[in-house]
């Protein structure tokens, strides 16, 4: 496929594949939601507990990679502007994600959130985009959290071959997090490596990265968890973190990826572990179609997936 898009097809099918099950917490209820099934991704009905749109749509971490890859296909000029001009489209006022704003920031009052919004799930990072955005402020990203919607936007800008030193500038119009930058660039290095064949990407991190102090700490967390034990489970991804932040969302990322054997395994597996399963399942997803291949993906998960024909015509 075109500029690697397989990979962005990869990830887009895995968010779609989990999104029903986004953001369960109580893994009692998960695994009653997913009792008796062997595959349990695309659930007819929705099961988050915040938020409900229709099977095969995706959550807002790859929504935002969508609005980036649709600027790419208009042109490569003043991607930038086009882009922030297309979040505001696609984002702020006037579209479905921004009209249950008011509703969505109510839960962090409540203790004990018991809300559906109805329609998608706007994520802080792209609030505080959308108000700087307006505001005309020259970095218009999000500084209150550090989670993967700078990774997200800035993928299918990777994939088109722009180089390592350009995605700064366009992370920063959706974040200027340095962790999540620092993390977001540990996930490109990685899917850089299984693109250009490497037979165990993580090993050739290490490797590559084992003295470099700006990576210090995501080679010292991957070398512990290459030394986990015990079979892939879900009290392990709880400890390393399966809420949306950084290192969490990573750290649980690659236990997952180094505990699977292929595309489908890993994304159900990271479905199964609950938390936010879409943060994981768009680097998860991303990292085995550039290991593995396009045919990685299960036909039948892309069939369910609905933003993927204008990807799929970049052949």
């Amino acid at each position: 496929m075109k500029n690697n898009l397989h990979v962005f097809l990869g990830a887009t099918v895995a968010d779609a594949a989990a999104r029903p099950l986004h953001w369960v917490y109580n893994q009692k209820k998960l695994n009653n939601h997913i009792k008796g099934k062997k595959d349990f991704a695309f659930l007819k009905k929705n099961k988050s507990p915040f938020y409900n749109i229709k099977t095969g749509k995706v959550s807002g971490y790859n929504e935002i990679g969508q609005v980036m890859f649709n600027t790419l296909l208009d042109g490569h000029e003043n991607i930038e502007k086009r882009f922030k001009k297309n979040i505001l489209k696609n984002f702020g006022p006037g579209s479905e994600y921004w009209k249950n704003l008011k509703l969505r920031s109510k839960y962090k009052k409540v203790k004990d959130w018991r809300g559906m919004i109805k329609g998608p799930w706007i994520h802080q990072n792209i609030i505080e985009t959308v108000n700087n955005i307006n505001l005309k402020k020259k970095i218009s990203g999000g500084v209150k959290v550090n989670e993967s919607d700078g990774f997200c936007a800035t993928l299918p800008y990777f994939l088109y071959g722009f180089d390592f030193k350009s995605l700064k500038k366009i992370f920063k119009i959706v974040t200027v997090s340095k962790i999540s930058f620092k993390y977001a660039m540990a996930k490109f290095y990685l899917i850089d490596f299984a693109l250009k064949g490497a037979k165990d990407p993580i090993k050739e991190f290490v490797k590559r990265y084992n003295r470099n102090s700006y990576f210090r700490e995501i080679v010292h967390d991957i070398k512990k968890i290459k030394k986990f034990k015990s079979k892939f489970n879900s009290i392990t991804i709880k400890k390393l973190g399966m809420a949306c932040s950084y290192p969490g969302t990573f750290n649980s990322s690659i236990y997952t990826i180094i505990n699977s054997k292929n595309y489908k395994d890993a994304i159900l597996r990271t479905i199964k572990a609950g938390g936010c399963n879409c943060s994981r399942a768009n680097f998860t997803g991303a990292y085995f179609a550039a290991l593995k291949g396009i045919n990685s993906i299960p036909n039948s998960w892309i069939k369910k997936t609905n933003p993927v024909k204008s990807i799929l015509k970049q052949k």
